[in-house]
């Protein structure tokens, strides 16, 4: 859904997993709605078409390559910002990968390489962008975790962990950049209609509890009051928000945009 309203203009959005899905729902948001806009994913091509579809918007859009769980790939794509456009308003740590298996058949291998995306990948984006906001006294981040971070289901004992991570790596963050006007908050989505959901999460774990794809999706969608899943521009309303003004006394908060599920 696009907005009727622009309240970013002249402000630049980061948004670290900003080619597809949520990222890419978050990092149009910001252009629709006037911000130039840095996508950071190491799928180029869908990172082009996406900065197409922000660049329509008649704002600038920039597509850099990162590695967000390498320090060095992460602080080069920061840098490469500031370089261009001098400033960063919003930070949206989207970036974010899936696998789960029942625990005794989750590797090391399997474990490592979610942990490094999902959390390191996070705070590695918030260190980064720390020092532009705090030089700035002004700014926005947002962490994207999961309805996972707060419960779970079966076959995903590293994803869960990595989101749990992620709220408290927001709250401790939060403190850290209070001083100087920066709020930081966590989204937490319920299942959306995205590639990672529809191909990935929906095939994993309806194999570990003795279901189709379809039939988990249709179950999750009827676990929620409102009987659907969410679709990523609701995320990007929602971060949207968060980096507007009629937010600045929100912070430290991880926001459950999950349509009921968890309260049941």
């Amino acid at each position: 859904m696009k907005p009727d309203f622009k309240r970013f203009v002249g402000q630049v959005a980061v948004v670290t997993g900003g080619a597809k899905g949520i990222g890419g729902a978050c990092a149009l948001r910001f252009a629709q709605e006037g911000a130039n806009v840095a996508i950071l994913d190491v799928d180029m091509k869908a990172g082009e078409e996406n900065a197409k579809a922000c660049m329509a918007e008649g704002v600038e859009a920039l597509v850099l390559n990162c590695n967000v769980a390498d320090e060095t790939s992460m602080q080069a794509a920061i840098d490469a910002v500031v370089n261009k456009w001098g400033r960063i308003d919003v930070l949206v740590a989207a970036a974010g990968i899936y696998s789960g298996k029942p625990l005794t058949e989750v590797t090391m291998k399997q474990w490592q390489r979610l942990i490094d995306i999902n959390l390191t990948g996070v705070f590695l984006s918030n260190r980064a962008v720390a020092p532009v906001m705090m030089k700035q006294k002004s700014g926005s981040i947002i962490n994207i975790s999961s309805m996972a971070g707060k419960t779970s289901f079966p076959a995903s004992a590293e994803y869960s962990a990595s989101k749990s991570g992620v709220i408290g790596l927001t709250r401790t963050v939060a403190m850290d950049m209070a001083p100087y006007n920066v709020t930081v908050n966590a989204i937490c989505p319920g299942n959306t209609v995205t590639d990672m959901v529809v191909k990935e999460v929906s095939v994993q774990v309806s194999a570990a509890v003795g279901m189709s794809p379809e039939e988990w999706i249709q179950m999750r969608a009827n676990d929620a009051p409102l009987k659907r899943l969410a679709e990523p521009w609701e995320m990007g309303g929602v971060a949207a928000f968060l980096a507007s003004q009629d937010s600045r006394y929100i912070t430290a908060q991880s926001i459950e945009v999950d349509g009921g599920i968890i309260m049941t």
